[in-house]
């Protein structure tokens, strides 16, 4: 029997892949932990990961975004998402876009509802540093970036992106690429150090909730073009709920993952109760809006 999520966050990341094409040192979803420990080759089977996604739609949840590692490299990828909106959710992806082929935006745009695409800056040497690069040596240039933010929005996507500001770019100025690109939602995230996910690096990147209001104020005239949604270490902390490789719930509370049974085990019911997520917290960072209204077409934010 479906039950109502009201007192539950009503958002889920699904992290249904460890593998990743790119080698971002700052990176807070790495999951060695869980390939070393439960999982070695870094994700479930396709049969297993469709009946994660369906019990959780019957749980109640209304959005489900695939995340990574890059969930694009995943080839039973548009099987989850069609199994997810034929359930009744909205469905996204957060991918890096270096794979966000013509084939891939075809083949899912009648299931998929919004593509949010990481991009930190404009700058190769910059992403080179950071390893925000394919085999983390080929960084991805401007020119490649708009000509992606025109082919999402052109196949009809709601178009999101994600910013991690660090220690190599809290004084950039992004403000020509999000003015030409304009989505619906950029989310600038402050980089957020994980125990056993990037602490072997992470002090080369951290930056003060003061540096990180450096980067905000540098866009602050962009409200105008998206809805910002800047978030510190202590707003994500705890806001989101989140489901690793395994099929695990985990909340990252005490700065490092915690982890429930496996959903396909004991089921969404148990396992959600087994980690720590805060839904006012979820609210106020504004992980609450009206995301079934994608694209201008479909009708817009």
């Amino acid at each position: 029997m479906q039950r109502t999520t009201k007192q539950f966050i009503q958002a889920v990341n699904f992290h249904l892949w460890e593998p990743c094409n790119m080698r971002c040192k700052f990176c807070f979803a790495t999951f060695q932990d869980v390939k070393q420990s439960i999982l070695p080759k870094g994700h479930l089977p396709r049969e297993q990961a469709v009946q994660v996604v369906q019990q959780l739609a019957d749980f109640g949840f209304q959005k489900i975004t695939f995340a990574g590692g890059e969930p694009t490299l995943c080839k039973w990828l548009p099987d989850l998402i069609a199994t997810a909106k034929d359930a009744g959710m909205t469905t996204m992806i957060v991918s890096n876009g270096s794979r966000l082929t013509d084939e891939f935006l075809e083949t899912n745009k009648n299931k998929l509802d919004w593509i949010a695409i990481s991009i930190d800056s404009m700058n190769a040497v910059t992403n080179l540093t950071t390893g925000r690069a394919v085999a983390g040596n080929r960084p991805l240039q401007l020119d490649y970036y708009k000509s992606l933010a025109d082919k999402v929005k052109q196949f009809g996507y709601g178009l999101k992106i994600n910013t991690v500001v660090n220690r190599n770019n809290f004084n950039e100025n992004m403000n020509e690429f999000i003015r030409y690109a304009k989505p619906k939602r950029w989310k600038i995230l402050q980089v957020l150090p994980i125990i056993g996910q990037n602490d072997n690096q992470i002090d080369n990147f951290k930056i003060s909730e003061t540096e990180f209001q450096i980067f905000i104020d540098n866009h602050s005239d962009l409200h105008s073009i998206t809805n910002i949604v800047p978030e510190t270490n202590s707003q994500i902390k705890g806001s989101y709920a989140m489901v690793d490789p395994a099929g695990r719930f985990f909340d990252n509370t005490t700065g490092k993952h915690n982890y429930s049974r496996q959903i396909l085990e004991v089921g969404v019911m148990t396992a959600i109760q087994e980690v720590n997520y805060d839904l006012p917290k979820f609210i106020s960072r504004g992980g609450q809006y009206d995301w079934t209204r994608a694209t201008d077409k479909k009708g817009s934010l």
